[in-house]
């Protein structure tokens, strides 16, 4: 007689962290060959970025390690303490001597020579706030208009204080997430039309408002109008993808991170993976970040499912932040949108943004961790 062996399940999603590590290591590999030229002329090290994007990286892990530790539900109690310290750290950073200024934005607080990008520490802050909101208030969300003039009363004041930086990228990312959450939530129709017009009358008018704004949406409309100057950016970008082709020209063989793509290694990376992977490359990079994104948003569902509403609303805000950012900067980086400082997620050079990412990815693992639990009766 044999006797059947029981193999128990994992106590994480396998197929969330391969997705992760796969872009991940991707986004090194990428991020060492678009700064490696810059870096050896600038700091005569050729590999400056890539043993900081490391450090970040093992940063990054040991915070998630820490945060993986903590019950899902503690988080919504500490929404509101988020919240205050996202609104206080984007205060701060307004502050002379507080703030460090970088590109002519005041978006960084400094520190013993390095520098965090609070704009990233407000996102993650908003969206634990807002899936906290919307479990708490499902109800008026769903039949009356005050269920979301609410949260939109909070997020001018963000959009006040981002605007003050300026950092209209974290913007369009917090108020774009914001309403696809509400969407998801329940909201009536009609209110989500209000809502929507509303948001996208005062993104235009917020665009237009400032020459340099401007200056960027009408370049990103005609760049090779003024190719040596406001199209500067976007056509170095285009030419990259233009020499991509279908398989590229090989890793660390492009030519416009040779000094022609400024931020070839931050915001514009997408364009350096065009041009040295080809279509089939950044293809499969969509791929494999879609597939990250539906994961979450399985994890979500599986969350309310279980009656875990709060979980579930946390990991659908996260899966819109990913896909959102992703969308935008692959835009920004082919020319579909007006160009804008975002960076791709988990692969660009930014510790601030990694380090953000991986507390991310750690929440969800908790998410997943604690519907298995919840699953198999252990809890």
């Amino acid at each position: 007689m044999h006797r059947q062996i029981t193999v128990p399940p994992a106590p994480y999603d396998r197929l969330l962290i391969a997705y992760v590590v796969g872009i991940i290591l991707m986004g090194l590999l990428m991020v060492t060959s678009a700064s490696i030229n810059v870096s050896d002329q600038q700091l005569h090290q050729p590999f400056y970025y890539f043993f900081r994007q490391i450090v970040f990286l093992f940063g990054g892990i040991f915070l998630g390690t820490l945060v993986v530790q903590f019950e899902i539900e503690t988080w919504e109690h500490q929404s509101w303490l988020l919240l205050i310290s996202a609104l206080l750290a984007l205060t701060l950073v307004l502050v002379p001597g507080i703030g460090r200024s970088v590109n002519g934005s005041m978006r960084w607080i400094g520190f013993h020579g390095m520098g965090f990008q609070v704009s990233e520490f407000a996102k993650l802050a908003i969206i634990i706030y807002m899936a906290g909101y919307l479990w708490r208030h499902h109800q008026e969300i769903k039949t009356r208009l005050s269920g979301f003039l609410k949260p939109m009363f909070i997020l001018a004041i963000v959009s006040l204080l981002l605007l003050r930086e300026p950092d209209f990228g974290a913007l369009v990312v917090i108020t774009v997430t914001t309403m696809g959450l509400m969407f998801l939530a329940g909201m009536q129709l009609r209110h989500f039309i209000v809502l929507f017009g509303t948001a996208v009358l005062a993104l235009s008018v917020i665009a237009i408002s400032a020459p340099y704004r401007l200056l960027r949406l009408t370049s990103f409309m005609d760049p090779w109008a003024n190719p040596f100057g406001s199209g500067y950016q976007l056509t170095q970008s285009l030419i990259a993808f233009g020499r991509g082709g279908w398989f590229g020209v090989g890793i660390g063989k492009s030519v416009q991170k040779l000094f022609y793509l400024p931020e070839a290694h931050t915001d514009f990376l997408f364009a350096v993976i065009a041009e040295e992977l080809g279509l089939v490359g950044t293809l499969c990079l969509i791929t494999l970040f879609s597939l990250l994104v539906l994961r979450i948003f399985t994890i979500g569902r599986r969350a309310q499912e279980l009656g875990q509403h709060f979980a579930g609303f946390l990991a659908y805000g996260f899966a819109l932040w990913v896909a959102i950012q992703f969308i935008v900067s692959i835009g920004v980086n082919s020319g579909i949108l007006p160009t804008k400082g975002l960076t791709l997620p988990f692969m660009s050079y930014g510790g601030s943004s990694l380090l953000i990412h991986c507390v991310m990815i750690a929440l969800v693992l908790r998410i997943d961790y604690e519907n298995r639990l919840l699953q198999f009766g252990l809890r």
